[in-house]
């Protein structure tokens, strides 16, 4: 009777604890916690994107005096040559995919090779992180990608045996490990933080760290090509170094958050939930008030006892998770936020890392075409103009359409709904993908017309399925089981976004009709998807869950 009585009274101070949580004013705390989660997907976004600019670069070096040889002929328009100009790296862009054996799928798997790092990294930080607590495992996923992006800056050639390709790919992979890990903690500790009106919005708000990474990558570029125009317009070999910077610049974030990461505290949820410390969870509750009135974001946290368990709780074991998703209904929202992320990273990703093809049609790819002689010829370019006009174009397109989707989604996610939102993404999207198709040979001569519709498409990306496969799976799975849900998840997207860079991306310039065909079939199959998993606003993690009944002794 009296373990009855003992499990009452612990559920109650766990039910009470939870609640102080669930419905505390928007404060410091949770600015804090915002902030260092976001700075962390700031770093995450700069390293997985910085390398469509980075590549060609490498390209131009290590690949341009090889396969770059001939001559421009006679009477180019606007040269006026009266004498053949030799084509050299120094003037002409190196064509990697057509001369490199197997060109258009190396490049695709030095671009993919983060991805799978991903995939690795969400699914072990995940598991452990609900193995071991998230306390333990928030900071090294940064230090791996600290260490990574330092490694990937500094590689080269050997001298006999692997290509700087090769081993860019391999820091990558790592790299890649350690922002897939991210994912999970960054989510699943400012979901449990977070109050129920604002957890949406807090957590699209790290998320939407991603856009202003993207944004400041095309910026580095930028001012690091504008610093060293003159050096490269005398010796194209200086990208060498133009690339080396804009990788390194990756740890930038990344310094400056992870101190913030490895002190902050263990989440009262993961206390009381997976290790049975009710006393623990309580106390941390009242630190965490405490602090949300501080108006400091820097506020450390003192006195960290260690939480031992004081009732028994469900386990958290392989055959526990069995159990528990074994359960249709449990088993289909694990579905449903695996594969609408997946749907979801196939054409983001396939888009996002081939923007070649985007930046021809919006002329910030090089220079047009000329007719000499009746032949349509690319006249030679000034390197260091060339490379500076695709950093501006890639950060036209980050402004035009992907950073204000962000914003939009934070600013509304709380009023609109989880569910709305991405049903009306995948809508627009695969509307956007389908008219793209259907008037591709037509479409891509009309520059105005193209950046309308791809800039649109690239707006509920954001504001839609991008930041919605994020933000729902943080909130739907049961304490025990909340950060391996997640890092499935977010794996299940990253097969996506591999199928989308590797085997589809190296056909996207030759058979561009079909590729968005099928990425406008797989963004409809996604909508469709959103069925299975529940809307989350408003509702507490324990009611969407289901799990009140966590203590069993």
């Amino acid at each position: 009777m009296s373990a009855a009585v003992d499990k009452g009274t612990e559920s109650a101070k766990r039910a009470q604890a939870f609640a102080h949580l669930d419905e505390a004013k928007l404060g410091w705390f949770h600015l804090r916690a915002v902030i260092v989660s976001g700075v962390g997907f700031f770093a995450d976004a700069y390293d997985i994107f910085v390398i469509g600019q980075a590549l060609p670069m490498i390209y131009q070096v290590y690949y341009g005096p090889k396969y770059i040889s001939g001559s421009y002929p006679v009477g180019i328009p606007g040269f006026n040559n009266t004498e053949k100009i030799p084509k050299t790296p120094q003037n002409t862009k190196v064509n990697f995919n057509d001369n490199y054996p197997n060109g258009p799928h190396m490049d695709a798997w030095v671009k993919a090779s983060t991805n799978w790092g991903n995939m690795v990294g969400q699914v072990f930080f995940g598991i452990l992180g609900d193995k071991l607590g998230r306390k333990k495992m928030y900071g090294i996923e940064l230090i791996i990608m600290i260490v990574c992006t330092i490694g990937s800056a500094l590689c080269s050639s050997m001298v006999n045996g692997w290509s700087v390709l090769v081993l860019l790919s391999i820091w990558r992979f790592f790299l890649g490990v350690g922002i897939g890990g991210d994912y999970p903690m960054s989510a699943v500790i400012t979901s449990e933080f977070a109050n129920v009106r604002y957890r949406g919005m807090m957590l699209s708000a790290v998320f939407a760290m991603q856009g202003i990474g993207i944004m400041v990558g095309g910026i580095v570029f930028i001012c690091t090509l504008s610093a060293m125009r003159s050096q490269i317009q005398a010796d194209y070999t200086v990208l060498d170094q133009v690339w080396r910077i804009a990788l390194g610049f990756g740890i930038v974030p990344a310094l400056a958050a992870v101190y913030f990461r490895l002190t902050i505290p263990e989440t009262p949820r993961f206390t009381v939930d997976v290790i049975g410390d009710t006393n623990k969870a309580d106390s941390d509750v009242a630190k965490v008030l405490a602090l949300n009135s501080v108006a400091s974001v820097a506020s450390n946290w003192e006195g960290d006892d260690v939480a031992t368990a004081k009732v028994a709780v469900k386990s958290n074991t392989f055959a526990d998770f069995r159990g528990y998703f074994g359960q249709w209904r449990n088993m289909k929202v694990l579905i449903g936020t695996a594969y609408t992320w997946f749907a979801l990273d196939v054409a983001w990703y396939g888009l996002s890392l081939n923007q070649s093809t985007v930046l021809n049609l919006i002329n910030f790819n090089g220079p047009a075409k000329v007719s000499v002689n009746g032949t349509k010829i690319t006249p030679p370019v000034d390197i260091a103009d060339l490379f500076y006009q695709i950093a501006v174009g890639n950060l036209i397109i980050a402004f035009a359409g992907t950073v204000p989707g962000y914003w939009f989604c934070v600013a509304l996610i709380e009023k609109l709904g989880r569910k709305p939102i991405q049903y009306f993404g995948f809508f627009v999207i695969t509307i956007c993908l389908a008219v793209l198709a259907a008037l591709w040979e037509d479409i891509k001569l009309q520059q105005t017309q193209f950046l309308v519709v791809f800039t649109i498409a690239q707006f509920f990306f954001q504001f839609g399925p991008n930041t919605t496969t994020f933000v729902v799976p943080g909130e739907v799975f049961p304490t025990r089981f909340r950060s391996t849900g997640h890092g499935i998840s977010a794996a299940c997207g990253k097969v996506g976004a591999i199928l989308g860079i590797q085997a589809v991306g190296p056909y996207f310039t030759d058979n561009a009709r079909i590729v968005l065909i099928v990425f406008a079939v797989i963004m409809a199959t996604g909508g469709a998807a959103t069925w299975l998993i529940p809307e989350t606003a408003g509702k507490t993690l324990e009611e969407l869950s289901g799990e009140d009944d966590v203590i069993i002794a």
